[in-house]
C-alpha cells in the first residue's frame, strides 16, 4: 500500500523498527557466544533485556496511534547483520580479532537504532502523539547509552584483543614450528629401527656362520676317522698278501 500520509509513513517507521528490534535480539543472543570479555558480556546480556523490552514498547506505540503492530522488513538491519556473518564466514578471524570486529559492528547497529528512534520521534512530535514521543525516547536512552558504554570501552578492549590476537598467532607460529621436528624425530625413529633391524640382520648371520663352522669342524673330524680307518684297512690288506706270498 503506498505511503500517501504522514501518519502512514509513522506506522511504517514503527514498523521498521519493530522488525529491527527482533531481528537485534537474534543479533545479540548470537554475540554473546563470540564475546569473553567479562565486563562487556554482562553489559551485552543486560542490554538483550532491554531490547526485548523495547520490542513491548513498540507494540504499545502502534497502540497510541490506534493501529495494530505489523512489523516492516528493515533492510539496513539486514545488511549490517549479513556484513557480520560475511565477515566471519569469509574472514576466518581468530576470536579476538572476531571479538574486535563485534565491537565495531555492534556501534553501527546503536546508531542505526538512535537514527531511526530519532526519525519516528520527529515524525510523532509533528503528528502530535505525544505520548507515542514518551515511549519511543524511553528506548532511544538505552540505545545511546549503550552506544556511549561501547565508545568509552572499545579503547581499552581492543588493545586487550590485540594482545590475544598476538598470543594466538604465536601459538599458531609454536604448533606449526613443533610440527616440523616431530617429523624429523620420526625419520630419526624410523632410521634408528631399520638400523635395529640391520643389527638383527648381522647377529642372523654371524650366527649362521657359526653355525657353519662347527658343521665344518665336525665335518673335518669324520673325514679324519675315515682316513684313519682306510689306514687300518690298508695294513690289514697289505698283512693278508704277504702271508699268501
Amino acid at each position: 500500500m503506498p505511503v500517501s500520509e504522514m501518519k502512514e509513513l509513522l506506522k511504517h517507521e514503527l514498523g521498521d523498527l519493530l522488525y529491527a528490534e527482533q531481528r537485534i535480539l537474534q543479533m545479540l543472543r548470537g554475540l554473546q557466544k563470540e564475546v569473553n570479555s567479562p565486563e562487556m558480556l554482562a553489559r551485552l546480556k543486560e542490554h538483550t533485556g532491554e531490547t526485548e523490552e523495547q520490542i513491548e514498547r513498540l507494540k504499545r506505540a502502534f497502540a497510541t496511534i490506534g493501529e495494530k503492530p505489523k512489523a516492516e522488513k528493515c533492510d539496513g538491519i539486514i545488511g549490517l547483520k549479513e556484513e557480520h556473518d560475511s565477515f566471519k564466514k569469509d574472514e576466518k578471524p581468530s576470536k579476538a580479532l572476531l571479538e574486535a570486529f563485534d565491537l565495531g559492528s555492534s556501534l553501527r547497529v546503536e546508531h542505526y537504532e538512535i537514527a531511526a528512534y530519532r526519525s519516528a520521534m520527529a515524525l510523532a512530535t509533528a503528528l502530535g502523539y505525544r505520548e507515542t514521543v514518551g515511549i519511543l525516547a524511553e528506548s532511544l536512552n538505552e540505545e545511546e547509552a549503550m552506544a556511549k558504554f561501547i565508545e568509552k570501552n572499545s579503547v581499552k578492549q581492543l588493545k586487550l584483543l590485540g594482545q590475544m590476537a598476538g598470543l594466538e598467532e604465536a601459538r599458531s607460529q609454536a604448533r606449526s614450528a613443533n610440527g616440523r621436528p616431530a617429523g624429523k624425530s620420526s625419520a630419526g625413529k624410523s632410521a634408528g629401527s631399520s638400523s635395529g633391524k640391520g643389527g638383527g640382520s648381522g647377529r642372523s648371520a654371524s650366527t649362521k656362520s657359526s653355525g657353519s663352522s662347527a658343521k665344518s669342524s665336525k665335518s673335518n673330524g669324520t673325514g679324519g676317522k675315515s682316513k684313519s680307518g682306510g689306514g687300518k684297512s690298508g695294513s690289514r690288506s697289505g698283512g693278508g698278501s704277504s702271508a699268501r706270498t
